[in-house]
């Protein structure tokens, strides 16, 4: 093995092992912060399809699993942008650093106040395994761009918009205007019933 294969894989390692910290600190102040550990319905479903029902934000996946596959993409892109020299697995470590503020943040009673305040009306916050389960999907978001080419990507990244958005009423861009700034015309507009 050469030297700079060596120094590469301790780098690759030593990530990992930074990244697997993160998690376990999320886990740890998500239970501080009262998050049930799984869905209080006493079943763990890989699945949860119904955006305003109970197990929302509780299982391992739901509609907003694509979100945060969107937020791979992005933060892929803007890692190449801003540090293009920096290795893969130091770049995916500061993804992860940022998802998982944003999970901490996302559980906060004011931003689930927010979210109460428009189309999630019921919700109460993320299990601790819905909210690592948003991190796993922005990794495989943050993986799949790095493999794909870059019109794929954004074709994926607008098409899950569209989708989901037509599906539930709600996507990462809706989410975000609405964190910002509800506006009753949207709000309104989510009430109805699904699209497709």
């Amino acid at each position: 093995m050469r030297p700079s294969d060596a120094s590469s894989a301790g780098s690759t390692a030593t990530a990992l092992a930074i990244g697997a910290l993160l998690v376990a600190a999320q886990i740890v102040v998500l239970h501080q912060m009262g998050r049930h550990a799984f869905c209080t319905c006493g079943e763990i479903r890989f699945w949860y399809g119904n955006s305003n029902g109970p197990e929302n934000s509780q299982q391992i996946t739901d509609w907003y699993t694509f979100s945060h596959i969107i937020h791979g993409f992005v933060f892929y892109g803007l890692t190449r942008l801003l540090w293009p020299r920096a290795p893969l697995a130091q770049r995916l470590v500061l993804a992860m650093a940022i998802e998982i503020g944003w999970e901490l943040v996302e559980n906060s009673p004011f931003v689930i106040d927010r979210y109460r305040q428009t189309a999630a009306i019921g919700y109460s916050g993320d299990s601790i395994l819905n909210s690592v389960s948003d991190v796993m999907s922005m990794v495989v978001g943050f993986t799949l761009a790095r493999v794909l080419p870059v019109k794929v990507t954004v074709a994926l990244a607008v098409l899950m918009e569209i989708l989901v958005g037509l599906h539930i009423r709600d996507n990462l861009t809706l989410n975000i205007i609405m964190l910002i700034h509800p506006f009753e015309a949207i709000k309104h507009w989510q009430a109805g019933p699904p699209i497709i």
